[in-house]
């Protein structure tokens, strides 16, 4: 891959692979799709945060292994994926 980051398995460092993804969103111009359509800069079009989104949610994708994949794939919004991860890792790995 072009980044040299472990893939979140569900027993690795959740709170460590969250900054490292982030990193990765800011690299890719995509970090503002986290925040929800909503709050997203007004000046982006619809087809911009669309694309804004997918662009995220492929990199989230990307740095996920198998196992934790399957448990939020069917979400298509990046916020909805973030927020799944959240709720079923977060508080293992504090």
């Amino acid at each position: 891959s072009k980044w040299d980051i472990e893939k979140f398995t569900g027993s690795n460092d959740f709170g460590l692979w969250k900054v490292k993804v982030g990193a990765i969103l800011i690299q890719q111009k995509c970090v503002e799709a986290l925040k929800g359509d909503a709050h997203m800069p007004a000046n982006l079009s619809t087809e911009e945060k669309t694309e804004m989104n997918d662009k995220a949610l492929s990199a989230i994708i990307l740095c996920l292994g198998d196992k934790v994949l399957r448990e939020v794939a069917k979400e298509t919004s990046v916020v909805a994926m973030w927020t799944k991860l959240d709720s079923l890792y977060m508080t293992k790995s504090l």
